[in-house]
Formats: C-alpha cells, sequence, structure tokens
C-alpha cells in the first residue's frame, strides 16, 4: 500500500487537529492516539481516508487507527508534518491535563495496564517475527532430518548450524533486557536504567552463582539459594523471562519519578540513576525477580492443569476465548506465559490451539475479500488484501480484527465456528505442541507437532469460517442495502444520516459527513444552498455541455421555507447540505420519489433516501424530536427497502410533538450537495405532496 503526506495530514485532521493529539504512538499495524479530546474525533472522516482499515475508539481520550503493514511510514509522515512540530506538549503538560480532566471511565485502570503490557512488547514485535523464521527454518531443517532436535541444548550442532540457532536465541535469551528497556520508557523512568537493572540479572557471573548455591524448598517448589551478606538470594536463569522485567520497571517508574522530585534538578543527571540502581538492583535480585517468576510459574501451572486435565477441552476453549481476548489486550500476558513454558517445560501448549482462532480470523477476511470482489467493493477489497496479507504472511490478526470483523458484526460468529473446528480437530488428534515462540502464519506450521494435525486443523478454521462468510454474508440487511444503493449510485457509501437531531447530534452527523470531495464521493456541502451566482454560471455555459436537472418534490403537505428559518444552526447555515425545510401542515411523510431507504430510524425522526442520480436526501421531522424515543410515530418502512413515489415512509401526531414543545419544522436535504452544480429551492408558500420544491442540477458533462 503506498501512502502520501496527503494521508498524514488528512488522519491529523481527523482526529481533531494536531492540537488534539497529547501523544502518538504505533504498533505493528495501528497509530495510537492519547487526544485531548476524543469527541472531536470524525471516524467517518478517518474511515474513508486512503489506506485506513479501521478506526477504533478505546477507553477514555485514547484512539486507535488501523492501518496495516504501512504503519511506520505513516507514523513518520504525521510525525514530519510542519503542524506537528509542537504537538502534545512535553510530558508534564500531559500529564497535567491527564490530571486536570480527571478519572477517564471506570476502566480506565485497566486499559491503562493492558496499554503498559502492549507498550512493552510492541516495538520489539519485528525482531520476535524475525527469530520466529528462523525458528520455524530450524524447525522444517529437523523434520527433514537435515539436522537434529535444533530446540535441545544436549543435541550436538555443527558451528555451522549453531551459528544460525543463535540467530533466534539473540532475541529470545536477551528478551528480558528488550521488555526491561521498553517498560521503562513507558513509566517515564531511564529506559538505560531500567535494562542495566535487568542486566544484573543476566550477567554470566550471576547465573555463575548456581554452582555454589544449595537446593532448597520454597512454598513447594526447589530453588537455588546462596547467602549474599547472610541474606539468601534465590538463583534464577532469567533468560527470556517477561514477568521480573514487567514487575521490576512497574517499581522503577514511581521510584524515578518520586527521586527527580526530591532531588534538585541541578544534580540528578548523577544521584537520579544511582539512587534507583542501590534502591532497585537489590530490590530486583532478591524480591522482584523471584516473584515475577513465581507469578509466571503459577500462572503457566494453571493453563498447564487445564490441559493435562482435558487437552480436548484445552484446544477447544483456547481458539474460542480469543477473538474476545485479543480486543481487549488480554493476549498479552498469554503470551508471556507461551515463553515461559518454552523456557521451563521444553515445549508450549498454548500456540496450536491459539493458531485456529488466527487462521479463523483469515479465513473470514478471506471470505470478506471473495465478496468485495463479486460486489466491486473497491475500498473494502484494499482493506481485505491488506488485511489478509498480514495475517498468512505475518500471523498478524490485528488488520481483520479491527479493520473488518468488529465494524461488521455479523462476521464473529462465523468465525467462532471456525474457530470451534480447528480446535475441535487439535483437541481431537490429542493436542499441538511447539518448542519454539512464533507468529501463527502460513510460513510457521513446520514449527509445530504434528505439523499435518495442525495443517489441517488450521486449515479447516480458515475454510469453514471463509466459507460461511461468503454464504450468508457480512453486512445486515441495512448495511447491504446501504452499500447496494451508494455504488448503484458510483458511491463508495452512503451519506451520513443522522441519528440524534439535538444540535450536537447533527453537527456530529456533519462532521462526520463534510469529507473533502476529492476524498470521498459522499461529501456534503459546508457551504449554504447554491446561490445565483452558480445559477448565472450555468447559463453562461458552452452550448456542448449537457445539463441535468432533477426536481423533488415535497415529502409532505405545509409551507415551503428557506433553510435559513430552520431553528438549528446546522440545518440553517446549510452545514448539512442545500434544500428547503417546510412547515408541515398535514400528518404524513411520503417518499417524494423511487428510492432505497437506507435509514429508517426507530423513533421516526429521521429517513435517508438514495434516489436516482445518487442524490441522498435527508427528511428530518421535527427539531429534536428524537428526545421523544419515538412517542408519537408510526414508522412504515424500514432500511433496505426500496420505495415509489408516494410510499408512505411515517405519521406523526402533531398533538404529541407540540405538547412537548419541539418545533414541526421539517429540513428536506440533499447531503451530497457537493456532488451536483447546484441545489436550489423553486419553491416558496403552500404545498403540497409531490410539488417541486428543490431543483437537483448535475454537473456538466462534455456530450458523449
Amino acid at each position: 500500500m503506498s501512502t502520501s503526506t496527503n494521508t498524514a495530514s488528512e488522519i491529523v485532521t481527523g482526529v481533531g487537529g494536531a492540537g488534539n493529539i497529547e501523544s502518538l504512538t504505533h504498533c505493528a499495524t495501528r497509530l495510537r492516539f492519547q487526544l485531548r479530546d476524543a469527541s472531536e474525533v470524525e471516524q467517518g472522516t478517518l474511515e474513508a481516508i486512503d489506506g485506513v482499515m479501521g478506526a477504533v475508539p478505546q477507553a477514555g481520550n485514547r484512539y486507535q487507527i488501523v492501518i496495516g503493514g504501512a504503519v511506520q511510514t505513516v507514523y513518520n509522515e504525521i510525525m514530519a508534518l510542519p503542524q506537528m512540530a509542537n504537538a502534545g506538549g512535553d510530558a508534564a503538560a500531559i500529564k497535567a491535563a491527564a490530571r486536570a480532566k480527571g478519572p477517564r471511565g471506570k476502566n480506565a485502570w485497566l486499559d491503562s495496564l493492558f496499554e503498559y503490557l502492549s507498550d512493552s512488547f510492541r516495538p520489539i514485535l519485528g525482531a520476535l517475527l524475525g527469530a520466529s523464521l528462523f525458528i520455524t527454518f530450524m524447525s522444517l531443517m529437523s523434520t527433514l532430518d537435515i539436522i537434529g532436535n535444533w530446540a535441545d541444548p544436549r543435541t550436538d550442532l555443527s558451528p555451522s548450524w549453531e551459528f544460525v540457532n543463535l540467530c533466534w536465541q539473540c532475541v529470545f535469551v536477551f528478551l528480558p533486557l528488550m521488555i526491561a528497556y521498553n517498560a521503562s520508557k513507558k513509566l517515564d523512568a531511564d529506559p538505560w536504567v531500567g535494562f542495566a537493572i535487568m542486566a544484573v540479572l543476566m550477567l554470566p557471573g550471576f547465573t555463575a552463582f548456581m554452582d555454589q548455591a544449595t537446593t532448597n524448598t520454597v512454598f513447594g517448589f526447589e530453588v537455588q539459594t546462596i547467602d549474599i551478606f547472610g541474606i539468601p538470594l534465590t538463583v534464577f536463569d532469567y533468560s527470556s523471562q517477561v514477568f521480573p522485567p514487567l514487575l521490576m520497571a512497574a517499581v522503577l517508574g514511581p521510584l524515578y519519578k518520586y527521586l527527580k522530585k526530591i532531588i534538585p534538578e541541578n544534580v540528578q543527571l548523577i544521584f537520579v540513576p544511582f539512587l534507583a540502581m542501590l534502591i532497585m538492583i537489590p530490590l530486583t535480585a532478591f524480591i522482584i525477580g523471584p516473584i515475577g517468576v513465581y507469578v509466571g510459574a503459577g500462572l503457566a501451572d494453571v493453563l498447564k492443569s487445564i490441559n493435562d486435565f482435558s487437552p480436548f477441552i484445552f484446544a477447544i476453549v483456547i481458539p474460542l476465548a480469543y477473538p474476545f481476548m485479543v480486543p481487549l489486550g488480554l493476549h498479552w500476558p498469554i503470551n508471556a506465559i507461551m515463553l515461559l513454558n518454552i523456557q521451563t517445560i521444553g515445549y508450549d501448549f498454548i500456540q496450536g490451539p491459539m493458531g485456529a482462532w488466527n487462521f479463523a480470523c483469515f479465513g473470514a477476511t478471506a471470505g470478506v475479500l471473495l465478496i468485495a470482489w463479486r460486489e466491486r467493493d473497491m475500498q473494502m477489497r484494499q482493506t481485505a488484501t491488506g488485511a489478509l496479507a498480514a495475517g498468512l504472511l505475518g500471523g498478524i490478526s490485528e488488520p481483520s480484527l479491527y479493520g473488518i470483523h468488529l465494524r461488521f458484526k455479523r462476521i464473529y460468529p462465523r468465525m467462532l465456528v471456525g474457530c470451534f473446528v480447528g480446535g475441535l480437530i487439535i483437541g481431537i488428534g490429542g493436542g499441538v505442541t511447539t518448542n519454539a515462540f512464533v507468529f501463527t502464519s502460513l510460513l510457521t506450521i513446520p514449527a509445530f507437532d504434528s505439523i499435518v494435525l495442525y495443517g489441517i486443523a488450521v486449515a479447516a478454521a480458515f475454510a469453514v469460517a471463509m466459507i460461511l462468510v461468503v454464504l450468508s454474508g457480512y453486512r445486515t440487511a441495512e448495511q447491504q442495502a446501504q452499500f447496494e444503493a451508494a455504488r448503484d449510485a458510483g458511491l463508495e457509501r452512503a451519506g451520513a444520516i443522522p441519528i440524534d437531531d439535538s444540535a450536537e447530534g447533527v453537527a456530529a452527523a456533519a462532521a462526520a459527513a463534510a469529507v473533502p470531495s476529492g476524498s470521498t464521493a459522499t461529501a456534503v456541502s459546508t457551504a449554504p444552498t447554491a446561490t445565483a451566482a452558480a445559477a448565472t454560471t450555468a447559463e453562461s455555459a458552452a452550448p456542448t455541455e449537457r445539463r441535468v436537472v432533477t426536481e423533488i418534490g415535497a415529502p409532505l403537505d405545509g409551507t415551503v421555507v428557506a433553510l435559513s428559518d430552520v431553528p438549528d444552526p446546522v440545518f440553517a447555515k446549510g452545514t448539512m447540505g442545500g434544500g428547503v425545510a417546510i412547515e408541515p401542515s398535514g400528518d404524513t411523510v411520503y417518499a417524494p420519489a423511487a428510492a432505497m431507504v437506507v435509514a429508517a430510524q426507530p423513533t421516526g425522526h429521521a429517513f435517508g433516501l438514495v434516489l436516482d442520480g445518487g442524490i441522498e436526501l435527508l427528511i428530518h421531522v421535527g427539531i429534536d424530536t428524537v428526545q421523544l424515543k419515538g412517542e408519537g410515530f408510526d414508522v412504515k418502512v424500514k432500511a433496505g427497502q426500496k420505495v415509489d413515489a408516494g410510499t408512505p415512509l411515517v405519521t406523526f401526531d402533531r398533538a404529541v410533538i407540540e405538547r412537548a414543545g419541539y418545533p414541526l419544522i421539517t429540513p428536506v436535504v440533499v447531503m451530497n450537495t457537493k456532488k451536483f452544480a447546484s441545489v436550489d429551492q423553486i419553491a416558496e408558500g403552500t404545498a403540497t405532496v409531490g410539488t417541486p420544491v428543490i431543483a437537483v442540477e448535475a454537473k456538466p458533462r462534455p456530450p458523449a
């Protein structure tokens, strides 16, 4: 996927501008924004940007935008924008702003926890992915009997193959140091101090203590201890451990902030790192490190006990749980346990069943891609292609999950069936293990034992999810109708129809719809209805140009007035588009022409129609009438329904609306005004249903 600086600029605009961005990071596929005010995000605008796979609100003022494999490029382009030079402010200002806002939601602490876990692993995903491919290569060589069991340290390999083995060990042996660096940086401590603290436990001299240690039993575990100044030090091999550095950084972060608060600035460079190391090195060696090992071992033992009790149940539960764990970030601790399993028992039993979930996820994406090709959906075709490539080749599920599956809820039940089938096959076969940590992709299938059982299981998960999605579709009837109407009208998607007709709700819908004309076909006018100047231009047009004018009839009886008379500034200023308003004299709204109903609110207050020629018409019955929650409205149609001119859309009780104090004036607006040369009011005063009230003039085209 190619990107441009324009894409970066549009993303910044979509999240409320550079001034609304407190901080920006990225993971393997997503841009992660910390915003000052998440309510300023224009989600519809963001999702219409070329290269954006999806936009996902998070707790508080966090926001994620799914990009896919080009995320690093887009991130660099955003950070290089001139307006980003002073965006976000310094760390102290960011924290002060966050404190001023108070609690960001009842789950903010949980969101922060998983953000901490995610950001501790995120920067090293590339190294892990690269190492996993070395592991896969070694597994394939072992399977072909070219080398022995490469993962068994007792196996003698030739220097050449031992060197290849070092290519992946360099990542996993020193993984605690990488995590210590990232986790410390996340909590605003000096990351190199965190690195150094954890490095003490990784030194050959520390490991050599085992030669002098004595065996003792602690909490039922046999451990090696040695006296240091009369205090027993528990000695472990901390290679590949992830919980000790995470716990160490969690203590180092607050300690570092406290030391910087009490030590004068002119000597902080010397004494803050020194005192932090003086406190944290023994604390980590004697207490935090062993606790981290025990916590990890305890969690691993719980999962192993479940697997030992019933590998069949375990193989089914894991792939069914992962689709709900990944969006919450709960999979990061499980990844840590996978690494711990490999270090302690020599193999992992979680990654095999997890592969069933991954391939069911990729299969559902493949089904969406096939439908997108069949339905000529260019935007979804691009999104699904990128997501499928990231999944099958890299084992990364986030582009599929955030870009597609969480946006279309019909996919999840079908994907879960694929997860179940894959897990069932693994369970019946007695389970699948691997002696290495790998990303579950096509390229890493040889790393699993047995390859045949695992291959059959993931192929079945992929195929079942794909077939179910293809057969049943992934859109609801309303979504499908909206897409088809927009596609047939030559658009990517139908215009936004406001659900909430309060001033704030309509303004939000207008913002979502007000996309620059060049970026999407659903753009609506951000200016008032076309003026006489536009009409003058039409009169002076060259005679070789053909003009098509469509007249739209009144959808209800009443008095036609200008939009500027509507007591709502969003409508009155033409923000939603050009059109007219009608003071009703009757009690029924009719379809003004043959159309597709793309939105029919259950409250009866608003209807979205797509007319011939791609005219997107909003009929908004009254102002703020959504507050009635449907009282006094009898809706006659539903989204996805095709209607003819004169088909009743809704009947309303005037007395109920008037008694509640809401204006009955009804705006009739062409949402995609900018697509046309002009949208003019052509009637005023009393009108009956069908009386032409709006003239929509197509942009000139040269003769065929």
